[in-house]
């Protein structure tokens, strides 16, 4: 079996030496040599380049400043610099903008192949890499959701599972968690991908506009329907419908959409013929439905006939372990939608997003990047990148104590030490279960299966 060659492209202006090491080097590579550097980008945003070989003095082109654009066109591509005027300044000048090597003229052929082979182990290694955060992205990425906790496992889960069948689903969970990011996961891995997903925020239209909106209208239906207008439920028959902050709908409006799921028709506002639809179901709201339920205010009827399936988005302060993984997702997501090449985050701002208890959830961290990424001067996000909410909310409440102690005897029990910690740090907040959650560094949930545990004791 043929190997296929790595490409290596070499820019001189010298034509003589471009022949003399593509002789070097074509026994092992698929060489292409030119003196021209715009003939050299157009080679790179053709083909696949492994190692360029450039010279630093190029007439009247800088060497540094084609680097550069060599980087910008194929940012994988592994460049060697070759001059005749060797000197410590320029060769660190040329690994600071991206240089792999730096050779002298004349160029001793046996180590122009032993650095080539080095350079293709680089280049090889770059690539293994990036298939490598590929394959993790994907393990813990579902349709845009980022997540491996245990939480998130769960929704993938769940996810999962309900695809391919037509049961109506809940989503909750607080603004910013993702709601419907799971209901298109849903939609688009499953067997309804091939139709139409409609979304439509419950909480957005004023009710009298909510009707003609959900179901359609005939002509003549009221003033100004000069022609019939299909509503959402029919343009998503064979599709899904998503309905956000389903808890907002009207009552009236409650019973219709009610009437549709138990019949699967639909009657547009002013009109007598029923059309059979078939949709899927999709809800989501940040609101206790249940309670509303109790409270009058939404259909018992109808919240469990929605209420099939449960899926709940945990919120990002409850999961912060994935918060990592998203700033990584996010950094290559805001790098390619603004031509930035952000490389990495330095520890110091990683602990800031990671101890933040983001009331935006991963919506706000996204503006968190996305303002980070546009502020950067360098490659890198650094503390002062970020927005000056997270550092100052890293700095202890002022209504805890740090000098107080709370009394820990020899041969005490882990659990009486932390019951003690817990309940302390509690009542040093003034009851404020989030804040006692954030200031300890535990869930939400976490705290409260703990308080509960400790009033059943």
């Amino acid at each position: 079996m043929m190997m296929v060659k790595p490409n290596v492209l070499i820019l001189d202006d010298e034509s003589t030496i471009c022949k003399s090491l593509s002789f070097v080097l074509e026994d092992d590579y698929q060489v292409y040599a030119t003196t021209d550097p715009q003939e050299a980008y157009l080679l790179l945003s053709r083909l696949t380049v492994a190692l360029a070989l450039i010279d630093l003095r190029l007439g009247a082109h800088d060497g540094i400043d084609i680097l550069k654009r060599v980087k910008q066109i194929s940012p994988k591509t592994v460049v060697m610099i070759m001059t005749a005027y060797g000197s410590i300044p320029s060769a660190v000048n040329a690994m600071k903008s991206g240089a792999f090597y730096y050779v002298s003229k004349p160029i001793d052929t046996e180590e122009l192949k032993v650095l080539a082979a080095k350079a293709l182990d680089q280049y090889q290694l770059q690539n293994r890499v990036e298939w490598l955060n590929e394959e993790i992205q994907k393990a813990y990425d579902v349709h845009g959701l980022i997540g491996q906790s245990p939480s998130m496992q769960q929704v993938f889960s769940l996810i999962e599972k309900v695809k391919n069948i037509d049961s109506n689903v809940l989503i909750t969970g607080e603004s910013g968690t993702g709601k419907e990011l799971v209901a298109r996961a849903i939609h688009f891995s499953g067997h309804r991908r091939d139709k139409g997903f409609y979304a439509i925020n419950c909480a957005a239209i004023p009710a009298q506009l909510m009707e003609s909106e959900l179901f359609g209208y005939e002509k003549g239906a009221f003033t100004g329907a000069l022609t019939r207008k299909p509503g959402i439920i029919e343009l998503a028959d064979g599709g899904t419908l998503f309905l956000d902050e389903i808890g907002e709908l009207d009552p009236v409006l409650q019973s219709k959409l009610l009437r549709v799921i138990q019949e699967k028709k639909v009657t547009p506002v002013g009109g007598q013929q029923e059309k059979s639809v078939d949709v899927r179901i999709i809800c989501a709201t940040n609101k206790d439905l249940k309670k509303e339920v109790q409270n009058g205010t939404f259909r018992d009827d109808l919240y469990y006939r929605l209420n099939v399936i449960l899926i709940t988005l945990p919120p990002l302060r409850e999961r912060r372990e994935d918060i990592p993984l998203l700033v990584r997702h996010l950094i290559q997501k805001f790098n390619n939608k603004m031509s930035k090449q952000i490389k990495e985050i330095t520890q110091d701002a990683m602990q800031l997003l990671t101890s933040y208890s983001y009331p935006g959830n991963v919506r706000e961290l996204q503006n968190i990047i996305e303002r980070s990424i546009a502020l950067s001067e360098g490659d890198t996000i650094t503390a002062k990148d970020l927005p000056g909410d997270l550092r100052e909310e890293r700095n202890l409440p002022l209504s805890l104590d740090a000098n107080k102690l709370i009394p820990v005897f020899v041969g005490e029990t882990m659990e009486s030490v932390e019951r003690k910690v817990i309940t302390s740090t509690l009542q040093a907040m003034e009851g404020n279960r989030r804040k006692t959650a954030e200031v300890l560094g535990i869930g939400e949930r976490t705290l409260r299966d703990k308080l509960k545990k400790y009033s059943e004791e």
